[in-house]
């Protein structure tokens, strides 16, 4: 350094994030996480963290994980937290994660070996863009069969809550969104309960983003009997209050006549599962709530008794 000028202080930097944070909630699926564990090492590109929040299991998930990251082969970060639900562990990720897109893949899931590079191909071609969240892309049986439907013909820039009501979508999503996004729509999950919809923030992406369809398979997915979606009657009872508000939010977004009943119907019975009183009164659209009155009363005591 020559005489007289001023120090500059040498900085190390760290190596740079990677650019996916693969994110998975996990409660006592020891049994069934080495399915994805092996798919992710199989992946063809690397350029991803494995971020595992395990929800309080008592089933050995913690020495099982362990095991991974003593050998190295994919780079996993681990949190174990008390049992809170699939929401709040969503929260956490959010907030720990420092790769620029976030992608859930839920512990009973597995990625095929091109996902990863798949979507950082895809990525490449909105980045920058502040108008997209992320990804939307596909779930599967297997590589070639989705979850009922494939993507509607010509679709691109969708809106999540279009993609099911109005554009005849009814399969299942995998979605890759970015991290900076997510962290402004936290789930909010009453007190005492676990549980609200992954939708409720989704839906609410949409008041300002659209996301970018991808007609490709990168998950693909078997439920289980222990699996949140085969068991929304019961996580309903457990969680009313997420239930109803969940439900007068999609009563109110809805724009078709079908929509709007159907979601009518469901946050009545979510106020009657929370004892909520002023049902009718806070209802988005009262003559409808009047019509659906007595229907989601039978409801309340068949379908989620």
């Amino acid at each position: 350094m020559m005489p007289g000028s001023p120090e500059i202080a040498e900085t190390h930097a760290g190596p740079a994030p990677r650019t996916v944070c693969v994110f998975t909630p996990t409660y006592e699926r020891a049994y069934i996480l080495p399915v994805l564990y092996d798919s992710l090492v199989a992946q063809t590109s690397h350029d991803f963290v494995w971020m595992i929040v395990d929800d309080g299991s008592t089933d050995g998930t913690e020495e099982l994980v362990a095991s991974w990251i003593e050998r190295g082969e994919i780079e996993i970060d681990y949190v174990k937290t008390a049992n809170g639900g699939k929401p709040r562990a969503i929260n956490l990720g959010v907030e720990r994660a420092t790769s620029p897109l976030f992608f859930v893949v839920d512990s009973d899931d597995w990625l095929l070996p091109g996902a990863i590079e798949h979507v950082l191909a895809t990525w490449a071609t909105i980045k920058g863009q502040d108008r997209y969240a992320g990804i939307v892309a596909l779930r599967g049986t297997d590589e070639r069969t989705p979850m009922d439907t494939w993507m509607p013909e010509g679709a691109r820039d969708v809106k999540y809550w279009d993609l099911f009501e109005t554009m005849g979508f009814r399969g299942d999503t995998s979605l890759i969104h970015r991290t900076e996004v997510l962290r402004d729509y936290p789930y909010d999950v009453a007190p005492g309960e676990i549980f609200i919809a992954e939708t409720s923030v989704y839906y609410r992406l949409d008041e300002r983003y659209v996301m970018l369809a991808d007609n490709t398979i990168l998950t693909i997915c078997h439920y289980l009997p222990d699996g949140l979606t085969r068991n929304f009657a019961a996580n309903a009872k457990r969680n009313p209050i997420g239930y109803w508000k969940h439900k007068r939010y999609c009563a109110e977004r809805s724009t078709t006549l079908k929509g709007v009943v159907r979601e009518t119907l469901l946050y009545l019975v979510g106020c009657r599962l929370a004892g909520q009183s002023g049902a009718l009164r806070m209802a988005p659209n009262k003559p409808a709530a009047l019509a659906c009155y007595l229907p989601a009363l039978v409801a309340r005591y068949t379908l989620f008794k």
